[in-house]
C-alpha cells in the first residue's frame, strides 16, 4: 500500500479504532463541508426547491383546502414541509454517494489506513448539518407566510429534534441506495420515489380524505407520524384522526427513525465492505 494520503485525510500512520474513527469521521465531515463551499449549486437548488413547495401549498392551493376541526391551513401545512425537506434529503445523499463512488473516490478511500466506517458517519453527518440549515430556513419561510409555534419552548426544540431523527434515519437510506445504485440515471429514480414517500401521509392532506386503503398507508407512512406528533409539539392544528396510528403519532415518530437505522445503517456498512465484490 502507498503511503500516499488523500489531501485531508487521517494519516496513514493511525491505528484503526474509536479515537481513529472520530477524527477521520471529523476530517470526512469537514471535506463534504468544503465541497459545499466549493459547488453549492445542488444545496441552492433544493433550498429553492423547498421555499417555492412552501409557497405554492401556501397560496396556490391552501385556499381550496381546509382543516378537518378547523383551523389555518399554513399552520396545518408547516410541520409537513417541515417534515417533507427531510425527504427530499433522500436524493442528496445518494447523489453525494453515487458521485464519490463514480469518480473513485470511494476506492481510494478504502485502500487507504482510513478508519472503515469513517466515509459514512461523515457523509452522515454533513447531511445532518445541511439539515440544521434546511430547517432554519424553512422557519424563517414559514414565520413569513404566518406560520407560529404555539407550544412551550421545550415542546418547540422536541418538534424539531423529531424532524432531525427522521432525517438521520433517512440519511441511511440515502447511504444504502448511493452504495447500491450507480449513474445519474439512478438517483433520478430515487427523486422520484421521493414524491410518493412525501405525498402519500399526512403532510398536506388528512388521509380520511383518501379512498379507505389509500388512508391507511398514509397513516403508516413514517413522515405522518413525525408530522402529527410535531404538529401536536407545535400547538398546530392536526387532522383529528382517531386511529391507534394517529393516537400513537408520538411514540411512532420514535420508533419509526429507530427501524429505519437499524435497517439500513447495517446494510449500508456491509455493502461498503463488499464494494470489491
Amino acid at each position: 500500500m502507498t503511503s500516499t494520503t488523500l489531501p485531508g485525510t487521517a494519516s496513514p500512520h493511525v491505528t484503526p479504532g474509536r479515537p481513529a474513527l472520530l477524527a477521520d469521521s471529523v476530517t470526512l465531515t469537514r471535506r463534504s463541508l468544503a465541497h459545499w463551499r466549493r459547488d453549492p449549486g445542488p444545496l441552492v437548488a433544493a433550498l429553492g426547491f423547498d421555499i417555492v413547495m412552501v409557497l405554492m401549498f401556501a397560496y396556490l392551493f391552501g385556499g381550496a383546502l381546509r382543516v378537518p376541526g378547523g383551523g389555518d391551513y399554513r399552520e396545518f401545512l408547516m410541520p409537513g414541509m417541515f417534515a417533507m425537506t427531510m425527504v427530499f434529503g433522500i436524493s442528496l445523499t445518494t447523489l453525494a454517494v453515487s458521485t464519490d463512488l463514480d469518480r473513485g473516490i470511494t476506492d481510494r478511500l478504502r485502500s487507504m489506513p482510513v478508519s472503515p466506517l469513517a466515509p459514512l458517519v461523515g457523509r452522515a453527518a454533513a447531511d445532518l448539518l445541511f439539515a440544521v440549515l434546511t430547517l432554519a430556513v424553512m422557519l424563517l419561510v414559514g414565520l413569513a407566510v404566518g406560520w407560529r409555534a404555539h407550544g412551550g419552548v421545550g415542546d418547540t426544540l422536541a418538534a424539531f429534534g423529531l424532524i432531525l431523527l427522521l432525517r438521520f434515519a433517512l440519511v441511511w437510506v440515502g447511504v444504502f441506495l448511493g452504495l447500491l445504485l450507480k449513474g445519474q440515471q439512478a438517483v433520478a429514480g430515487v427523486q422520484t420515489l421521493e414524491f410518493p414517500l412525501g405525498f402519500l401521509s399526512s403532510a398536506f392532506v388528512a388521509p380520511a380524505t383518501m379512498p379507505g386503503w389509500l388512508g391507511a398507508v398514509a397513516e403508516w407512512n413514517p413522515l405522518s407520524a413525525t408530522v402529527g406528533a410535531t404538529r401536536e409539539l407545535f400547538g398546530n392544528p392536526g387532522w383529528g384522526g382517531d386511529s391507534w396510528v394517529v393516537q400513537h403519532a408520538p411514540a411512532l415518530a420514535l420508533i419509526w427513525p429507530v427501524v429505519l437505522v437499524a435497517v439500513f445503517l447495517p446494510l449500508s456498512v456491509g455493502r461498503y465492505r463488499d464494494l470489491d465484490r
